[in-house]
């Protein structure tokens, strides 16, 4: 078994490498170690090794997990990366530095809302449905522009444009993609890659990279 220190490393010098060819700084580039579905004794070694930006998928779960993990490691940065359900916007504004899956009006004005109550802004990734799947979530390719002039009305900070590729099929393209709409909508962030296209995710552009199973290994092992 690797220890969480050595997957961490690995992942680490992976994103180094890549990024010399792609002429990109390391720097520019979010490590998100996905934690969801993992109990806090497995994310603790990561914590242990340094590690401090951790992506959750539901509001309850981090509830549950992340104050304990925090008073112990002080300074970890928590990401909502899975969809969010426009009654828990509340809840997600407390618990959340960044959240990741902003795709629709309903939402945003919940998200508004919740910031203005809690008088803290949270910064949003918007969701872009890159492969236009009527099962996904996502703004749809062609609102993007109107929907981002929305968000910057309610003035809710955009980190930047979020996408997941179609299952089964070479992301690059749909990578590429997401960098020209962030381009073309005067958006710096982009959250796209996981654990098995985080590299090529990287050499497009990303900002962000969700990584779970090259970090923790499978899921409940």
């Amino acid at each position: 078994m690797e220890s969480a220190a050595t997957r961490l490393e690995a992942v680490n010098a992976n994103i180094a490498r890549i990024c010399k060819p792609a002429r990109r700084e390391v720097d520019d580039i979010t490590l998100i170690a996905v934690s969801k579905t993992h109990p806090a004794d497995k994310i603790a070694p990561l914590l242990a090794a340094g590690h401090r930006v951790f992506g959750e998928n539901r509001v309850q779960e981090a509830q549950e997990k992340w104050p304990a993990l925090r008073d112990a490691y002080p300074g970890a940065e928590l990401h909502l990366i899975g969809q969010l359900q426009s009654n828990k916007a509340d809840d997600a504004v407390a618990m959340f530095d960044y959240i990741h899956a902003l795709d629709r009006l309903s939402l945003l004005k919940a998200l508004a809302k919740a910031m203005d109550k809690a008088g803290k802004r949270v910064p949003c990734f918007v969701q872009v449905n890159i492969g236009d799947e009527e099962q996904k979530g996502g703004c749809p390719i062609g609102e993007l522009p109107e929907f981002l002039g929305k968000v910057r009305d309610a003035n809710v900070p955009i980190a930047g444009l979020m996408c997941l590729p179609p299952a089964g099929i070479e992301p690059a393209p749909f990578f590429a993609f997401l960098a020209k709409l962030a381009a073309d909508n005067g958006v710096e962030g982009l959250s796209m890659g996981m654990s098995g296209d985080y590299e090529t995710a990287v050499q497009l552009g990303a900002t962000h990279v969700r990584v779970g199973t090259a970090l923790f290994g499978a899921r409940g092992g």
